[in-house]
């Protein structure tokens, strides 16, 4: 295995990712691309004290994680990488070309956001950023656990989805 799974949750680190995906797909290492976070010693602590001592994670900032994405890539162990946001995760597609395939996990609901699945909420200039996501010929599908089914993007846009 390698770092193959790019993942879009904006609660990060929690018993979802860590528990749900960490298990079941056997995960060596999680690296989090987080601008502020990657400058925060406090809030990596805090994001260190919800992952299993079996288990790494790394802090980077989107210009860090672009320049380290292959020597994760080439770990023997099978890592995922995670953004907090749609944004950020667009920024890291186009400073590290070769990112093929995205799940978005969690996006929560706030002001201005539309439910398209139980567990994603989009604004508009969201759903526009994740579409310039395909449009670069990233795959991108919705997902919560590993063991669901994915949702395509054009379904999820559409709302058309079945929970």
């Amino acid at each position: 295995m390698t770092l193959e799974l790019f993942r879009i949750d904006d609660r990060l680190i929690h018993g979802q990712v860590v528990v749900g995906w960490g298990q079941p797909c056997a995960l060596g290492f999680f690296v989090l691309v987080d601008d502020e976070v990657a400058g925060s010693e406090w809030e990596q602590e805090l994001y260190r004290m919800g992952v299993p001592p079996e288990m790494e994670l790394f802090f980077e900032s989107v210009a860090s994680a672009a320049g380290r994405l292959e020597a994760y890539r080439s770990d023997k162990r099978a890592g995922m990488l995670l953004t907090g946001d749609i944004a950020t995760m667009e920024r890291l597609v186009a400073a590290a070309p070769g990112i093929r395939a995205v799940t978005v996990g969690g996006v929560h609901h706030k002001p201005g956001r539309v439910a398209r699945a139980r567990y994603v909420f989009l604004t508009p200039d969201e759903e526009e950023r994740l579409s310039a996501l395909a449009a670069r010929g990233v795959t991108v599908v919705a997902q919560d656990v590993p063991h669901a089914a994915a949702i395509p993007l054009d379904a999820l846009l559409r709302g058309d989805v079945s929970q």
